[in-house]
């Protein structure tokens, strides 16, 4: 068996400490999550058994995964703990008789859908697992869900418009088929703002953007996580477009306090955009992992930005979560690109 790449003890003690007040808040609970076995659910799982060694909060974890036999691979520290019961199933059309308190429904495939096959699957991952977790969850009469959405529900963010709130009026192209994602994330949210309003689950929305932390895959189709492990690599790190674009990254520690305020206070039938306001482009982030990861190694730019195209954005507002919910980023980017090396480094 390889050795289990877990998180770094450091980032879950922080984590412990500014979200103490929302963590003693679940004490005694039990908790059914979907996506466990992702990078957010994995992040998110292991924080709370951090949280609950240090304490004492007797949490129980209920995880759903299609594979248990290679989640106790992958993560056996995880799947071998007495507080944690893996059940194997399909989020459409799986079975728990035991209730929860809390449920987290973080299941959703994120890699590209290409073929019409690929993405009836994935609409259909999305609208009907979200559809049975909101039947199980009402069955056990559990008062709390918090459903990771995505950034994407807003559609192609306005140029001019330098961050996108909550409130904003826009959406994806409904006939375009590359918009399966996008649409399906919405769809998922009016189901829960649905069960809201029948007063059969109270469902809290999560509206994710991008991310950086251990655990982000480097080889995969996350711009961030290229960059790092090209520099890791000796370089060049290699921007195959113009590097234009705006994004922004918050760090995964950051995305699990975030979560967990919005678990325990965030206002039912409500969305919070979570994540970073702080708009950086993709050559200059590569320019920064260049320096951070890879001590200056050289950055190639394969693509030529078009004269007059304005570049592209993908930042969220993240003011309702930080006026409402007091939450905050404690890790700046530089600071979460070189956590995120190390940690890479310690388990190559």
């Amino acid at each position: 068996m390889s050795t289990p790449r877990r998180l770094p003890e450091r980032d879950l003690a922080e984590i412990t400490t500014l979200a103490e007040d929302d963590l003693s808040a679940l004490e005694g609970a039990r908790i059914f999550v979907t996506g466990g076995t992702g990078f957010i659910g994995t992040w998110l799982v292991e924080a709370l058994l951090a949280a609950d060694r240090e304490l004492g909060l007797r949490l129980g974890l209920t995880l759903l995964t299609r594979d248990s036999s290679g989640y106790r691979h992958r993560r056996p520290h995880v799947a071998g703990d007495g507080r944690v019961t893996l059940l194997e199933g399909d989020v459409r059309m799986f079975t728990e008789s035991e209730p929860h308190d809390f449920v987290v429904h973080a299941a959703t495939p994120t890699s590209a859908a290409h073929t019409p096959a690929e993405r009836s699957a994935l609409y259909a991952n999305i609208v009907h697992g979200m559809e049975r977790v909101l039947e199980v969850a009402s069955a056990w009469g559990c008062p709390r869900l918090l459903f990771t959405s995505s950034g994407a529900v807003y559609g192609r963010q306005p140029p001019d418009l330098l961050r996108v709130s909550e409130d904003h009026q826009s959406g994806p192209d409904p006939l375009s088929t590359e918009m399966t994602y996008h649409e399906g994330k919405r769809a998922a949210e009016l189901q829960g703002a649905l069960s809201t309003e029948a007063a059969q689950v109270d469902v809290v929305v999560a509206r994710l953007f991008a991310f950086v932390g251990p655990l982000l895959p480097i080889d995969a189709h996350f711009a961030v996580g290229n960059f790092i492990r090209d520099a890791l690599a000796g370089g060049p790190v290699v921007v195959e477009g113009d590097g234009s674009p705006f994004r922004s990254y918050q760090y995964a520690a950051d995305l699990v306090v975030w979560m967990l305020a919005l678990l325990v206070r965030g206002e039912p039938g409500r969305a919070y955009n979570v994540g970073s306001q702080d708009a950086i482009s993709i050559a200059d982030l590569a320019d920064l992992v260049a320096r951070v990861v890879g001590d200056g190694v050289p950055v190639d730019v394969r693509g030529t930005p078009v004269d007059g195209q304005p570049a592209e954005r993908y930042i969220p507002d993240c003011q309702r979560a930080e006026v409402e919910l007091h939450v905050r980023n404690s890790v700046p980017l530089a600071e979460a690109l070189a956590r995120t090396a190390t940690w890479h480094r310690l388990i190559s």
